[in-house]
């Protein structure tokens, strides 16, 4: 008991209350004196489906807070932080990096309330609950538990599979489990839930049917390489399935693309057309929990933000630069400008406009106009998901407390994937179904028709623009690795995460920048990727706890 208990304790005991009591800062830290929910709790419709809503939000707030881009972008090599996060930007991550903590103590609790939800529905739903309802909800209690476990298998490998929170205190046996058995089970999970979530939205934000064929199609391409060990070959079959549920969603779900690709970023750009499935986060002053925090963190100065702004250190790393469209090596760094317009939706670079946020200035305000600083280095801000002050949000924002969702899953992916999976195990394709499909989230960028033949360099390069700071390019890089280990390193390890500088042509509404890199700063620009530090340490307070998460993993057999 006492060597499982640490790292379940907050699965079987925390978890319960998180849907009645309100959440302090610490509330990780010890355990609430609230007491569990009790059948009393899902007697009606709203009741049940208030059980769940949590699974939309409170329960994701450590991963969403700083982790999600330490691990999708920072490891991933699309952004770095100059003076903070080095762990995570030098490709070092230890058991004591907080963010490795965070993530893996959020997706527990996320698997913890999605388990709690679907035992508790069963057991205590009253009659008044209509049938639709109950199973609409343990349907998403079991998409929201397969999304966590997708994320622990791609930055931990082995990990445990916990269906029961209750049984797992009296069970000493409890271990990790292979990648393999956990791909299997989140797979058949996934299709539980889209075989009974509805095809429209039962509220607003809530998952459906399209949300979780969606998933489908990106499981299923991930998982097509999990079993290759390294052999370049993927599983044809499961490439078909990623096909087939792509093309399911982009031809059925009623889902289209934002025609701009900035606007999927404007407030209020929640819950659009393109929105798969988002982390529903709101304004909420005086509570703590179901509000966005990571705007906090990413904004490049308190000038554009409300007290926060603690991202001035923060920026695209040279290697994301060089892989805009127009963006050219130089004999002494890089020079150009790109028609791509993901790059100043998605980065700042000095004298770049942005009439939708207000800066503070000396002796008043302005509309935004990125500055142009230093001598020898700047920063490359980010842009992705900064929505400005209070005032440019309509009053609905403070001081880590704001409301834009987390884009979890968008339309443009289903386009991608349907390309990739079409590629396969081919060094290229020139299906012109595929070919259209790429083009789709291509053009829309502002860039002209990719006319082929399609390859994976050119697939994995798409990606990497539409979804920077995003929290994505991390997994991207881990789906590659099942198969193909070898390209997964080169990449990495090909990518400069240094400092460098930026010059406008001229200031503002610049037509072209050059790049150079700081010439002082020659260490820490590249990493050694590996096999010994590709996946995340298990965190160290973990594993003290925990004995079992040493021993080896075994298949996972669903009971």
């Amino acid at each position: 008991m006492k060597a499982i208990k640490h790292i379940y304790y907050w699965i079987a005991v925390l978890i319960p209350v998180l849907i009645l009591s309100a959440c302090s800062e610490d509330f990780l830290e010890r355990p609430p004196q609230d007491s569990i929910v009790d059948a009393s709790f899902y007697q009606t419709d709203d009741q049940v489906l208030a059980a769940t809503a949590l699974l939309y939000s409170k329960v994701w707030f450590d991963y969403n807070d700083k982790a999600s881009y330490n691990l999708g972008d920072f490891r991933a090599g699309t952004a770095f932080s100059a003076y903070n996060d080095r762990g995570n930007v030098l490709f070092n991550t230890t058991g004591n990096t907080p963010e490795n903590g965070s993530a893996w103590r959020s997706f527990f609790i996320v698997v913890g309330q999605s388990n709690l939800a679907i035992n508790n529905i069963n057991q205590f739903a009253g009659t008044a609950v209509s049938p639709t309802v109950k199973k609409m909800a343990i349907a998403e209690a079991r998409f929201i538990r397969a999304l966590a476990y997708r994320f622990l298998v791609m930055n931990w490998g082995a990990v445990p599979v916990i269906e029961d929170n209750l049984k797992l205190l009296s069970d000493t046996t409890v271990s990790r489990n292979t990648p393999e058995s956990v791909w299997k089970f989140i797979t058949s999970e996934m299709r539980l839930a889209a075989n009974d979530l509805p095809e429209t939205p039962i509220r607003t934000g809530r998952v459906t049917k399209w949300s979780a064929e969606g998933m489908l199609a990106r499981f299923y391409l991930s998982r097509s390489g999990v079993e290759s060990n390294g052999s370049g070959q993927r599983n044809q079959m499961f490439l078909d399935s990623a096909r087939y549920y792509a093309e399911r969603v982009i031809t059925r779900s009623g889902a289209s693309l934002v025609k701009n690709y900035s606007d999927l970023f404007l407030f209020p750009y929640d819950n659009n057309t393109e929105s798969l499935f988002s982390l529903q986060w709101v304004y909420s002053p005086g509570a703590y929990g179901t509000q966005n925090t990571s705007p906090a963190y990413l904004a490049y100065s308190s000038d554009i933000a409300n007290g926060d702004g603690w991202g001035g250190d923060k920026s695209a790393t040279w290697w994301m630069i060089s892989q805009y469209d127009g963006i050219k090596a130089t004999a002494t760094g890089m020079q150009g400008r790109t028609l791509d317009q993901r790059l100043k939706a998605t980065f700042m670079l000095p004298g770049a406009s942005y009439p939708e946020i207000t800066q503070s200035i000396t002796g008043g305000e302005q509309k935004l106009i990125f500055p142009f600083t230093g001598t020898d280095n700047n920063f490359l801000s980010i842009k992705k998901y900064i929505t400005g002050k209070a005032k440019d949000v309509g009053g609905l924002s403070a001081s880590q407390n704001y409301g834009n969702d987390t884009y979890m899953m968008r339309l443009a992916e289903m386009y991608l994937i349907y390309a990739e999976a079409v590629l396969g195990n081919n060094a290229s394709t020139t299906d012109a179904v595929a070919l259209a499909h790429f083009n789709k989230i291509h053009m829309r960028a502002g860039l002209a028709a990719f006319e082929g033949p399609l390859t994976m360099d050119a697939i994995f390069k798409e990606r990497t623009l539409e979804f920077a700071m995003e929290g994505m390019s991390w997994y991207d890089l881990v789906s590659l690795h099942y198969y193909n280990p070898a390209k997964a390193y080169a990449i990495l390890n090909a990518q400069d995460r240094g400092l460098f500088f930026t010059v406008p042509d001229q200031f503002p509404n610049p037509t072209s920048w050059t790049f150079t890199k700081t010439s002082w700063a020659t260490n820490e620009r590249t990493i050694n990727a590996n096999s010994g530090n590709f996946l995340l340490p298990i965190p160290s307070a973990e594993l003290s706890q925990a004995p079992n998460l040493q021993k080896p993993a075994v298949d996972y057999y669903k009971k």
